[in-house]
């Protein structure tokens, strides 16, 4: 079988974040060998015809899909896996649907309020709609902590300790997320911050369509100075000789008492699995409040597969090694039949 990568092409003076994706292919290209496929790459830009053209001309029988934005923008995360849809190649990972509908965190936030599973409360988001009801899919503002976070962008783009703010006023808190819109060029919205504790839940599919728990991983914060915010933010992800990378700790050990609490995220991560039409593999990210309860983050469709990411490390916790991880994502992909190209309007 030719199976032919397709990631983001990282420009000339790309960050951390968006270079980690050779990484990816190198170690997904290698695992494929291994398990006896061909393996091919194509990088991805903006001309979306040069990418179309090249899988026409010689089309592979599958595509690993790697690709996590264009251009260096990831509300493009979706393109791709649509454009493969159109062409009719089957592709590794989850859905254009899927990933549209989790990569925009408000239409996230909305899908989980709307099923009634637990996720922090928004109380402004900006820019505010300019049609319809500016208050849709936002909470009653209360004084307390938020966190201010991007709509489309992953990997704790811009994600520093003062994103962490406490305020009386939803008006100051509006006014913050204008600034950094109009100083990034993104949309923001605050969200209510759990001080608690931090959980994953990587989910996997067992290769016959039935999706598969990892062991629940924590990040151990404990390092951490009083007073700093307890967040993986940018630096802890993607700056080595920071403080927050060298002790932000992903752990697999937790007490017995623990039991009840990782059950029910094991049972929210598959709520959120079903909510979503998740496939191939996914991992959803959790705060635990002081009372012990819940409250789903996101839905992170095609987790990060560099061997210190968490997705390969609950993998391998479970016992299952990285090749055969890989081996279980190609063997989840449905077969379909290759469409023709759609005739122009």
């Amino acid at each position: 079988m030719r199976v032919t990568i397709l990631y983001n092409e990282p420009s000339i003076w790309a960050a951390a974040e968006e270079a980690d994706v050779l990484d990816q292919v190198a170690a997904v290209a290698a695992s494929l060998q291994a398990n006896g496929y061909t393996v091919e790459r194509l990088a991805c830009g903006l001309d979306l015809q040069a990418v179309a053209d090249a899988l026409n001309a010689d089309p592979p029988d599958l595509a690993f899909n790697l690709v996590e934005g264009l251009g260096g923008h990831d509300r493009l995360y979706s393109v791709v896996p649509s454009l493969l849809d159109a062409l009719g190649i089957p592709y590794t990972g989850n859905s254009a649907e899927a990933i549209f509908l989790t990569t925009n965190k408000l239409v996230a936030k909305e899908r989980l309020t709307a099923a009634g599973l637990p996720t922090p409360a928004v109380p402004a988001r900006w820019p505010e709609p300019t049609c319809g009801d500016p208050q849709r899919g936002l909470s009653p503002f209360t004084p307390g902590r938020y966190i201010l976070k991007p709509v489309w962008e992953h990997a704790s783009l811009g994600m520093v300790d003062d994103m962490v703010v406490s305020t009386g006023s939803r008006k100051r808190l509006l006014a913050r997320l204008v600034e950094l819109g109009e100083r990034t060029g993104r949309e923001f919205f605050a969200e209510a911050f759990i001080a608690g504790r931090e959980l994953n839940i990587s989910v996997c599919d067992d290769g016959r369509g039935k999706p598969v728990v990892l062991p629940p991983a924590e990040i151990d914060f404990s390092a951490f100075p009083r007073g700093k915010p307890r967040i993986v933010g940018w630096a802890a992800k993607w700056d080595e000789s920071s403080f927050e990378c060298r002790h932000t700790v992903r752990r697999f050990d937790f007490a017995e008492s623990d039991g009840p609490l990782l059950e029910e995220v094991k049972s929210l991560a598959l709520a959120c699995w079903r909510l979503f039409g998740l496939s191939g593999y996914a991992r959803v990210d959790f705060r635990v409040d002081a009372a012990g309860r819940p409250f789903i983050l996101e839905v992170n469709t095609n987790p990060c597969l560099t061997g210190d990411a968490g997705f390969p490390a609950a993998a391998a916790q479970a016992g299952l090694p990285f090749d055969d991880a890989i081996g279980r994502i190609v063997a989840a992909v449905p077969v379909r039949r290759r469409l023709a190209p759609a005739a122009a309007l």
